[in-house]
C-alpha cells in the first residue's frame, strides 16, 4: 500500500497540514469517496481531516452543500461553477480551512459531445477564495476516478503548501 499513489499524496498532505494547523474538507461525487478514503488510510488523519459528503445526487449538492439549484440548472452537475459551489460549501459545512472537492463523469456511460465521459473538475476553497482545474482523463472507470482522486489531493497539497 506504500506504493500506492493515494496513499503517498495523502502522506504529504497530512503532514503539510498538521504543521501549518490547517484542517481539510471534501466534497466528492465521481469519486464516491475514494479521496476520503485516501486520507483516512495514514494513522493520524484525524488531527486535520474533519469529513466529507459524497454528494452524487443533485438533490445532495443543493442540500448537503448547498449548492444553488439554479446553478446546477444552468451549468450542470458537471462543470466548474458546480465544482467550486461544492468546495465552498463542504468549507463552510465543516468550518474547515480548505476543501476539496470533485464532480465529473467517470464512465463508461453519461458522457456527451459537450461533456465527455472523463471530464472532471476539481476544485478547492479556503479564505483566499476558491480555484477549479478541469481535466479530461482517457482511462476506464476506475482510472478516471483514481486520476480524479490523485487530481483532488495534489490540488490540496498546492493551496495547503503556498498558505
Amino acid at each position: 500500500m506504500a506504493d500506492d499513489p493515494l496513499v503517498s499524496l495523502a502522506e504529504r498532505l497530512q503532514a503539510t497540514c498538521i504543521a501549518s494547523a490547517t484542517t481539510v474538507a471534501l466534497a466528492e461525487s465521481c469519486t464516491g469517496g475514494l479521496v476520503a478514503a485516501a486520507l483516512t488510510a495514514i494513522p493520524g488523519s484525524s488531527g486535520y481531516f474533519l469529513g466529507g459528503v459524497v454528494s452524487y445526487a443533485d438533490d445532495a449538492k443543493r442540500d448537503l452543500l448547498d449548492v444553488d439549484p439554479a446553478v446546477l440548472a444552468a451549468y450542470g452537475a458537471v462543470s466548474a461553477q458546480v465544482a467550486r459551489a461544492m468546495a465552498e460549501g463542504a468549507r463552510a459545512r465543516f468550518r474547515a480551512s480548505v476543501a476539496a472537492s470533485v464532480t465529473g463523469i467517470a464512465g463508461p456511460d453519461g458522457g456527451s459531445a459537450e461533456k465527455p465521459v472523463g471530464l472532471t473538475y476539481v476544485g478547492v476553497a479556503d479564505d483566499e477564495g476558491a480555484d477549479v482545474r478541469r481535466f479530461v482523463w482517457s482511462g476506464d472507470r476506475s482510472a478516471n476516478r483514481l486520476d480524479s482522486a490523485v487530481a483532488a489531493i495534489e490540488l490540496l497539497l498546492e493551496r495547503v503548501s503556498s498558505r
